[in-house]
């Protein structure tokens, strides 16, 4: 097996504008990002913002990666309301050209809304919505030479569940569709390696944080209850030859925070070495 490449969500700092915190990112070893789509961070509305953290990724010689799109209750491309859901679709293909601009490869989404309020009965009509959706989401993607990638979400949330995730994927007109396996979401569901295994097909990045299996703490792999060597030793056995990203929380503390994700980045290479080695 070969080392997968491991690099830091931008989003550690959604808070902070991008710009302040790119230099100390790179500073810390990190050459591989995924940029975080939150408006006090970076406004993917602003072009004129957009070409001046692509300049400024240029310089530093970072790898960026990924780019998230945006996520919130208002933002619903599942909705039964016309309007709504006119205007999240709005926002994902705008979210999707700022990531072209700033030239990544991935165009990572949450494929469902987050509000955990819905009714079954709306399910179908829900799941139809979406996947009509994502089609065009993909189409531009395509036009503008990324790739889409569909993260798993928390269990509780409308696709949160990997059946309706492999549901979207089969109604998509493209296969040119990946998967973000979010490893939190994944361990609060209750297994991983069952959510792992169904998705690995489809697998084309990870975000990799952990937690204590009660809430989505987004710690540093090696900070919560996540068996990594487990895991780390499922990615090879799928043959897994994707990247992956560290979606780790964050504090006003810059320095304090990338200390902790450099640790999680030698920590997972530890863990990958010693697979290797065993091999």
């Amino acid at each position: 097996m070969s080392q997968w490449p491991i690099g830091l969500s931008t989003g550690c700092f959604y808070k902070t504008s991008i710009f302040e915190c790119l230099t100390h990112i790179r500073s810390a070893g990190f050459s591989i990002i995924e940029v975080c789509s939150f408006p006090a961070h970076l406004d993917y509305h602003d072009a004129n913002a957009v070409d001046r953290a692509s300049q400024l990724i240029r310089e530093l010689d970072l790898d960026p990666y990924s780019f998230h799109a945006p996520f919130a209750e208002h933002i619903d491309i599942t909705s039964l309301d016309d309007q709504v859901r006119s205007h999240s679709l709005d926002e994902m293909i705008r979210a999707a050209e700022a990531a072209a601009s700033l030239g990544v490869r991935y165009y990572v989404i949450h494929p469902g809304p987050e509000n955990s309020n819905l009714p079954d009965q709306q399910r179908i009509a829900r799941i139809e919505h979406a996947a009509n959706a994502l089609n065009q989401v993909s189409r531009r993607c395509q036009q503008l030479g990324i790739r889409l990638v569909l993260e798993n979400m928390l269990p509780h949330l409308f696709f949160g569940r990997t059946r309706d995730v492999l549901w979207i994927l089969g109604a998509l007109e493209t296969t040119e569709v990946g998967i973000c396996l979010d490893t939190g979401h994944a361990y609060l569901s209750g297994d991983l390696q069952t959510v792992a295994h169904k998705l690995s097909g489809h697998l084309w990045m990870v975000h990799a944080s952990d937690n204590h299996g009660q809430r989505d703490d987004h710690l540093p792999p090696g900070e919560g209850g996540i068996a990594w060597p487990t895991f780390v030793s499922q990615l090879s056995r799928l043959h897994f030859h994707g990247t992956i990203i560290l979606e780790i929380a964050g504090s006003s503390d810059i320095p304090a925070t990338l200390t902790r994700a450099g640790r999680s980045r030698h920590f997972l290479q530890r863990l990958s070495r010693t697979l290797r080695d065993e091999h």
